[in-house]
């Protein structure tokens, strides 16, 4: 791996949803908060303060926790954006856009995560699967709903 590729991370990842927009865009909301859960499947709840600027981090209560972004930009129910270190405590900036877009048959949820920066290995090999079972359980709950 070139020096280049170990400061930088670019992953794109979609799905396709058998939903309403509306629908795929609560369940992706859900997914980032109150049902988030790690990929073994471990209760990971999240606080997401849904405005330009609100934060996304996890509350471990008596003012412990763990920052993981800001609100970039949200435009219900076809875009959120999330700028922060996300889930890595070192210095890194990252970058994640979500974009929902009505399809035949339903809603595709897109998935952008770039991070520049000198990323930590095991994140780099976990970073993509994680994702990916973040986007399949929002899809799971956004077709449960219809």
């Amino acid at each position: 791996m070139s020096h280049t590729s170990q400061l930088s991370l670019d992953l794109e990842q979609s799905v396709e949803i058998r939903s309403a927009l509306g629908d795929a865009y609560r369940a992706l909301l859900s997914r980032l908060t109150d049902a988030n859960s790690t990929p073994d499947n471990k209760p990971m709840p999240m606080v997401l303060e849904q405005w330009p600027g609100g934060r996304w981090f996890r509350d471990l209560g008596a003012g412990q926790g763990h920052f993981w972004a800001f609100v970039q930009v949200i435009k219900p129910p076809t875009l959120l954006e999330l700028h922060g270190p996300m889930f890595m405590s070192y210095p890194v900036a990252s970058h994640m856009q979500f974009r929902l877009s009505q399809i035949a048959g339903g809603v595709e949820l897109y998935l952008r995560h770039r991070v520049v920066g000198p990323m930590e290995e095991g994140h780099r090999t976990r970073v993509k699967p994680g994702w990916q079972y973040l986007l399949e359980q929002t899809k799971l709950l956004a077709e449960q709903s219809t």
